[in-house]
């Protein structure tokens, strides 16, 4: 199997949920969108469910915990720290399933697939295409298991909520 620049996958790759996307917006727009905590509340969750923060610093070492309310599956807590955080380029943090006092929980005691990682990483990197961005978005989770379990699709959701944002927010001029 080859990727699409033609060069040969590693055995590893599978285990990556890997999203490319390309937004009519500058990167520092986008970079604002995952870094300032009102805008999250605006974009960061699957179609029909709201996020809440019940705190947040985004800076390297910050950490954050959340809580996604699904309306079909109720709340679903999370918890996880901001490793870096490198304007407008990168933000990379973990993530894992919490009760909802911060606790970090087995993903199977809080109802979710028993195969579901512990913890893992989140890695979006942005790039500029000609005043548009090419967002990257790389999670160390299986994309089969990803698929099965709403966690891939909830990623595609969230991220055309997040192109909504961005043109609601993006000033016309033109």
């Amino acid at each position: 199997m080859h990727t699409r620049s033609g060069s040969p996958r590693s055995k590893a790759e599978p285990e990556t949920i890997l999203i490319e996307r390309v937004f009519d917006a500058p990167r520092e727009l986008v970079f604002e969108a995952w870094t300032n905590p009102e805008h999250l509340l605006a974009w960061f969750a699957p179609r029909g469910c709201t996020i809440s923060y019940s705190h947040i610093d985004v800076r390297p070492g910050g950490r954050f915990q959340s809580r996604i309310q699904n309306p079909s599956f109720g709340d679903c807590w999370c918890v996880g720290e901001y490793l870096e955080v490198v304007a407008p380029e990168r933000i990379v943090y973990s993530i894992a399933i919490a009760d909802n006092k911060g606790n970090k929980m087995d993903p199977a005691q809080a109802g979710h697939h028993p195969d579901w990682p512990r913890e893992t990483i989140v890695r979006v990197t942005l790039e500029d295409d000609h005043g548009r961005t090419r967002l990257r978005l790389e999670q160390n989770a299986s994309t089969a298991l990803a698929k099965q379990t709403g966690a891939y699709p909830s990623w595609l959701q969230m991220l055309d909520e997040l192109d909504h944002f961005l043109v609601v927010r993006r000033p016309h001029a033109q």
